[in-house]
Parts: C-alpha cells; structure tokens; sequence
C-alpha cells in the first residue's frame, strides 16, 4: 500500500500537533497531510502517563498554535490528563478544517529513505501491515520520546512494586491497603504522586526517597492571579533573557544559586536538579507537610532481613520497612533513554528531526512549531541555528543543562526572528508571557527586538565554551562534537 502526501508528520503528540498546525499554514486545503503515531489516538506521552497527572502550568497556554481552550475554566486552572487529552483532539479537529489530514494511528515508523527531494517513509501496524508513504517534507516529531517506567526490579517479594503508570494511587489496593509508601524520586512525578497520596488519603504514612533533590519554578512568580497580572510577577521570556545574560558557559553554579533563590520553590534540604518544573507554594506546604520522612539518598534495592525489609541505598546506608509496604517509582522519563544522534536537518533538506539529541530549543512544543515553518518557508539550510545534544549534557552535567539550554532557546529564537514573518510569533500560543496583559506582553517584545542581535555573540561564546567544557556536540548543524 502507498500513500502519497505534501507532509508527513510522525508523532501525534504536542511536538507533533504543532509542526501540524505550523504546516497547515503552508498548504491550501486541498493538499495533504499524513499523521502516523504507534498510539491509537493523539495525545503523545499524555495516552499513557499515570491518572492523577495534572498541568503544572495554567492549562492556555498548552495547546497547538493559538488553538483556545474550550473547557470554560479560570485562566489559572491545572488541566487533568482527560481535559489535556479532549483538548489535543480538538486541536487535530480544528486544523482538519484548514487542510487536509489523514491519520494513521496504531502505526509504527520503521524506516525513512531521502531519494531526490522527496522522502520514503515506511511503516508497520500492529497487525502486521505495512504502508509506503511518499512524501514531499517529513517531520519526526518525536520529542522527549516519553514512555511508561515500569515498576523497579526488587530482590524481595515482600513489598509491593508499582509504577503510578499502571497504579492509581488514589485508588485500588493500594488505596485499601494501610502500610507505609516510599516514593522513589524527586521530581514532578514525585511531587504530583505524594500530592495525590496525601489528600486522598489523609494519615497515610508517605515517605520519599529524593535523591540529590529537586527545585521548581516558583508558579506564584510566573503566573499570578488577577490585579497582580498587570504590576506583579515575572514573564517568563525575563527569566531566559535574564539568565542567558549571567551565563557565560563556565559559572552555572553561580546561576544555579541565583536562580533559585530569586524564582526557585523546593521542600528537599538539597537541589541537585532543576528539569524546568513547576509547583506552587501552596503544593510544596502541602507535600512537605503531609510526608513522614525524606531521604536525600539514591534507592538500589529492597532485601529481605528476617521478619523485615531493608532497603537499601547508593551511599550504603539502609533502613528497615514493614512487609507489604509500597515502592513507587517515581524517577525520571527524560533522560533514562539513550537514543541515537540525528541531526534536526536531514542532508537532503527535506527531513525534520525534533528530538534532545539535536534540540534547538527548550521545548519539544516550540520546536514542533517554529522548526516546521522554518523548514516549509526553506529557512533552515541557510539559518546558523546551534543545535544541543541535551542527553550527553545532562550525563555530564545536570548543573549546566538548563542554563545551557535557556541560551541555546535565546541564540536561536534570535536568529528565526530575522527569518520568520511576525505572523508566525503572533500565532505561537505557547508563549508563556500569554498570561499577562497585552501592554506588558508588548514591552517585553520591543525590548527583545532591540537587544536580541546584539546578545547573539555572547550567547554563542557561552554554547561554545560548554561544548569545549564538556566534548559535547553544541553548535551549528554538522559542526561534529568538540575534539
């Protein structure tokens, strides 16, 4: 069976809805777009993450170009996993009445061939069938390529291990059961599992195992409520101008510590991490005030010993549980894989890549949307744009990952301005400032356009130096990795 089409886009997630939404703004509705997910629906990682899993950021601005919301809710309002997942339908059926599209869901891709200016794109379903697709421009759009983590591996069969994607914490058998839980880990997962644990269950003796902690994004700062919109508050695009200004490539220890006493929540007693999260302080009361005990330590394993359970740490120290006690894994999805390097640009000109091992902007959503109008308006060939191998940084260092990449968003960001009609960025309704009124949203704008060409030469010296710091590939496309 073949297929024939003007775009091909693989990933129905939100990297994937907006490279869509970016290209219907190229095509004419009688043109095609073909959308290919190994899921059965859209949605993306959101499909399979656990139950109680909710927005941490005001729900607006999580859409595909300026799709609005139809749920009808307050503007501050933390969307919950459905909510999330009618919304991203109804964003693919808002661009069907633009252009037309044409899924396939319940396939895999499995291979891609670049011959003259168009591409062959191979996949397979389920079942076994097996579809060509011929087409002019394709884009992965595979973002963090987010999977469900399974329950760890324990040497005792005394103590029950789940993952919250496939356990309800909130209810079932481990709702009914009475023992202690320790939640392994310390991010967003962590904090939205013993959220849901301690005001569903109210007494529940929860413990969390943080391993070298983590900070957020202070909510209240960013994001807040009524009058203060209009004199309170930090857009959002001030704290990336802001700490690409401080960052110079070898001091992200300095920036570290700034950057989290000015705009950082935490409830850890250390902070080893920082993966761009959001809690309010309100969130942080409420966890910190509802756990039994936190332990700053990595967890390796849960032995029998006798009558008890051990568990067991990195640093060698142990602690002793009670039979039937519940380990819930709660480490990270982003940086657990080890997925191939593929340069965001395909030789030809005709493949887009969006993926952490060529990332060129902080979110797999921007790159979804300003990377597709930049390969369907033919920018990217000619564009210097600095790509950032986001997997071998955060193995090197967790400390330089994030301000790192807040100036590679800014070096970037700096050069599609130059590139892109102004249409494009007033479409892009995932831009965070979105929160605050149209005056102060319109300052911010004329302070980047004034200065963002001539913070372009600082923040390239920054990425080059963390790419000769560290032997990681940070530059222009093809530039290879530092010798």
């Amino acid at each position: 069976m073949t297929e024939r089409c003007d775009v091909c886009i693989v990933g129905a997630g939100l990297a994937g809805l907006n490279a869509l939404f970016a290209a219907s703004r190229h095509l004419a509705p009688d043109q095609r777009i073909i959308l290919v997910d190994r899921r059965r629906r859209v949605g993306g990682m959101w499909v399979d993450t656990y139950p109680y899993v909710r927005l941490h950021q005001p729900h607006g601005m999580f859409t595909a170009g300026d799709i609005t919301w139809t749920l009808g809710r307050e503007r501050s309002y933390l969307a919950t996993k459905d909510e999330v997942l009618d919304h991203l339908q109804h964003c693919l059926e808002e661009i069907r009445t633009r252009v037309r599209v044409d899924e396939f869901f319940g396939w895999d891709m499995v291979d891609d061939d670049e011959v003259d200016g168009r591409v062959r794109v191979s996949c397979r379903s389920a079942d076994g069938q097996v579809v060509e697709i011929d087409a002019a421009k394709l884009v992965k759009a595979y973002g963090f390529r987010i999977t469900p983590n399974d329950p760890l591996p324990l040497s005792s069969d005394r103590v029950h291990s789940v993952s919250p994607d496939y356990c309800d914490v909130r209810d079932g058998e481990i709702r009914a059961s009475r023992a202690p839980v320790w939640i392994i880990g310390g991010g967003k997962t962590a904090m939205d599992t013993a959220h849901a644990l301690i005001t569903h269950c109210p007494g529940r003796e929860v413990n969390l195992v943080a391993g070298g902690g983590t900070f957020f994004q202070c909510r209240d700062k960013f994001f807040p409520d009524g009058a203060r919109r209009w004199f309170g508050g930090t857009l959002v695009s001030s704290l990336g101008v802001e700490a690409s200004r401080r960052f110079d490539g070898t001091n992200e220890d300095d920036v570290w510590r700034w950057h989290r006493a000015r705009y950082g929540t935490w409830l850890t007693p250390g902070t080893a991490n920082f993966l761009l999260g959001v809690l309010s302080e309100q969130e942080c009361r409420t966890i910190a005030g509802g756990l039994q005990s936190v332990l700053m330590d990595y967890f390796v394993d849960a032995v029998d010993s006798g009558d008890a359970v051990e568990l067991r740490f990195r640093s060698g120290a142990t602690t002793t549980v009670e039979p039937g006690s519940w380990i819930v894994n709660c480490t990270g999805y982003v940086t657990h894989r080890d997925d191939p390097y593929e340069p965001y640009l395909s030789p030809g000109g005709s493949v887009l890549s969006i993926q952490i091992r060529s990332a060129t902007m902080h979110l797999s959503s921007y790159m979804g949307y300003f990377m597709t109008h930049m390969l369907l308006h033919d920018r990217l060939r000619d564009t210097p744009l600095y790509e950032l191998d986001v997997q071998d940084l955060t193995a090197k260092s967790r400390t330089a990952f994030p301000y790192t990449l807040l100036t590679l968003a800014q070096y970037n960001l700096s050069l599609m301005a130059d590139q892109l009609p102004a249409k494009v960025f007033a479409e892009c309704g995932l831009d965070f400032d979105r929160w605050y009124p149209l005056p102060r949203r319109m300052a911010a704008t004329a302070r980047f356009m004034l200065t963002h060409r001539r913070q372009r030469e600082r923040q390239r010296r920054a990425l080059d130096t963390v790419r000769e710091r560290f032997d990681l590939r940070c530059g222009p496309l093809n530039a290879g990795v530092a010798p």
